[in-house]
C-alpha cells in the first residue's frame, strides 16, 4: 500500500509557503447524466429482454377464420455494475507536523474528481465503442452498425456511408430516424432528441443547428435542420473520436445508467500504525438496450 509521509510533501514542514498549487480547476456539469436514462438498483444486475409485437392484421373475408398472431422473446442485455474503489494512506508524522493541514490539502475533494472523471469516462465509452464489433448488444451486433436483424430483416441506426458531420449528413440521419421500424417491420414514431459531439465538432454544431439561415452557402435558405433537435447541442469532453458524432432519439431503453451504490467516503484510522485512512467506493453500470435510441456517424475519416 503507498502511503504518504513527511517525504511526499517536505516543503509542508516548514512555514512561508504562501499556497500549495494542486491544479484545482472548475470542473464540467456530470455530461452522463445529460445523456444516460439514470436508474437507481438494488441487484447485482439488471437485464432487459427483448420481445418481438405483432406484424400487420390481414384481411379477414366473410365467415373465415381468424389468423392468430405470435410473438416471441428476443435477446437479453445484461447490465452488470461494477465496484470503483480508491483511497489513500498518510501517517501521523506527517499529518502532525505539516504546518498547512488547515489549509494545503483537500485530499477528499481530490478523490471525489477521480472517481467523477471515472465515471464520465466509463459511461462514454459506450459511444466511443459505439462502431467496435466487439462491443455488442442484444442481437449480436455493435450499438451503430447498417445491418442490426430484425423479423423484418437488417435495419441500420448509422449512415450507410460514413461521412463527417455537416448539414447534408445531419439531414440524412434525421431522414433514417424518421423511417424508423420495429422488429416487425412496422413504422415507428421515434424522434430526434439530442445531438452529441466531440468538443472538436462544437462551433460547427452551433453554425449548423442555430442559423436562421443555412450555414456555409451564400442562399438566402431557411435552415431546415433548425429546431428539429429539440434537446439541442450535448458536448461530451470524454468522446475520444473527433469525427464521431451521434444523435440521440426518445426511444425507450436507449441509453441506459444504473446506480448500484452512490459514491461513499469514509476515514479511518490504522491500529497498528496510526496512519491516516480515507477510501471512496461507487458502484455502477452504463450501456444500451434498443440502438434505436442512438444514431449516428463515425466520420469519414
Amino acid at each position: 500500500m503507498s502511503t504518504i509521509n513527511t517525504g511526499n510533501h517536505p516543503a509542508a514542514l516548514w512555514p512561508g509557503v504562501r499556497k500549495f498549487v494542486m491544479g484545482k480547476y472548475d470542473e464540467h456539469p456530470l455530461e452522463c447524466k445529460q445523456i444516460f436514462d439514470m436508474k437507481k438498483s438494488k441487484m447485482a444486475y439488471e437485464e432487459d429482454v427483448g420481445i418481438t409485437s405483432f406484424g400487420l392484421a390481414p384481411v379477414k373475408d366473410q365467415g373465415a377464420a381468424y389468423t392468430y398472431d405470435s410473438h416471441t422473446q428476443g435477446g437479453t442485455r445484461r447490465y452488470t455494475h461494477i465496484a470503483y474503489g480508491m483511497g489513500y494512506s498518510v501517517t501521523r508524522e506527517e499529518m502532525d507536523d505539516n504546518q498547512y493541514s488547515d489549509k494545503s490539502f483537500n485530499r477528499g475533494e481530490m478523490l471525489a474528481f477521480s472517481f467523477r472523471t471515472t465515471k464520465e469516462i466509463v459511461a462514454a465509452n459506450v459511444l466511443n465503442r459505439g462502431f467496435n464489433a466487439s462491443y455488442t448488444g442484444i442481437d449480436g451486433k455493435e450499438m451503430l452498425a447498417t445491418d442490426h436483424a430484425t423479423l423484418a430483416g437488417s435495419q441500420s441506426n448509422e449512415l450507410a456511408v460514413a461521412a463527417d458531420f455537416s448539414e447534408a449528413a445531419l439531414e440524412d440521419l434525421l431522414i433514417q430516424i424518421h423511417q424508423a421500424k420495429n422488429d416487425r417491420g412496422l413504422e415507428i414514431a421515434i424522434s430526434p432528441k439530442k445531438l452529441i459531439i466531440p468538443a472538436d465538432l462544437a462551433f460547427e454544431a452551433e453554425r449548423i443547428l442555430n442559423s436562421t439561415l443555412r450555414s456555409g452557402t451564400a442562399n438566402n435558405d431557411m435552415n431546415a435542420v433548425n429546431g428539429k433537435i429539440p434537446g439541442g447541442i450535448v458536448v461530451n469532453h470524454y468522446l475520444t473520436d473527433a469525427d464521431a458524432w451521434f444523435v440521440q432519439t426518445n426511444a425507450p431503453s436507449g441509453l441506459l445508467g444504473f446506480m448500484r451504490t452512490a459514491f461513499e467516503f469514509k476515514k479511518d484510522n490504522d491500529q497498528a500504525t496510526d496512519n491516516a485512512l480515507a477510501k471512496a467506493y461507487e458502484r455502477y453500470s452504463f450501456g444500451w438496450t434498443d440502438w434505436r435510441g442512438i444514431y449516428g456517424s463515425p466520420g469519414a475519416a
